[in-house]
């Protein structure tokens, strides 16, 4: 397990942002047994750690020579933008531009003229984007995303090539299945929504890493993790849990 995958499990870990308990909800309606959310890398050393380990695995897959711009769609992607460009400057040597969306085109100042929905306006002709974010579920806002760019690429006249799509953590399990009512069905997989996207658009996704290594590393390393409100080391019957519910919903 490569280095920057440890100490992303460690960090998850060590700030509450990977957690286990009862009762969990998923935004598309289903259970969960644990939960991970990067708003707890809300400090500027939290950033920058999460900025080198995205730096780390861009340099691991040999993805920066293909590279002229870190781009994260708004919002949380656009912080990792910011960080991951600096950390792989001061890491690694690579000096690239880093950019992010409005949610609705500029139309005062600078903006008025270009009507650009990008921020910094690095995009050029040719230019090659790697698109960074934090979890990845439906994929639908990296659809989005994409019909925005090539919106912009059209409207100026250039190509844009995605390079790939970077997530921290993947989650490795399917999308949910819904009835007639829109009601969950329990205990149903549905599509593989990363294969899927794949599949749709030619475009690589990469992760930083998987939810199953994350686990089995903190397991076996007996890392305290906030379990039902309490920090420990994940127990035996806490894997299993795990171990099921992604038997059940896994990829």
């Amino acid at each position: 397990m490569e280095d920057y995958k440890k100490r992303l499990a460690t960090t998850l870990a060590e700030t509450g942002a990977l957690f286990f308990d009862k009762d969990l909800i998923l935004k598309d309606g289903r259970p969960t047994p644990y939960f991970v959310n990067f708003g707890m890398f809300r400090t500027g050393r939290l950033g920058m750690d999460l900025g080198s380990f995205f730096a780390d695995m861009v340099v691991d897959r040999c993805l920066v020579n293909n590279t002229d711009i870190i781009l994260g769609p708004s919002y949380k992607g656009s912080a990792i933008a910011l960080a991951t460009s600096i950390a792989l400057h001061l890491k690694h040597g690579y000096d690239l531009f880093f950019e992010y969306d409005r949610k609705e085109a500029k139309t005062h100042g600078e903006g008025s003229k270009s009507g650009s929905i990008m921020v910094n306006r690095t995009l050029f002709d040719c230019c090659r984007v790697f698109i960074v974010d934090d979890v990845a579920t439906s994929m639908g806002t990296k659809y989005d995303l994409l019909e925005r760019l090539q919106a912009e690429a059209d409207a100026n006249k250039m190509t844009i090539k995605i390079v790939g799509i970077g997530i921290a953590i993947d989650r490795e399990q399917c999308t949910a299945v819904y009835d007639k009512e829109g009601k969950v069905v329990p205990d149903q997989r549905g599509k593989n929504a990363i294969q899927d996207f794949v599949t749709k658009t030619g475009i690589p996704v990469y992760t930083v890493a998987g939810i199953r290594e994350v686990i089995e590393y903190l397991y076996q390393e007996k890392v305290p993790v906030i379990i039902e409100g309490s920090p420990r080391p994940i127990d035996k019957q806490t894997k299993a849990r795990f171990d099921d519910y992604l038997r059940i919903y896994g990829n």
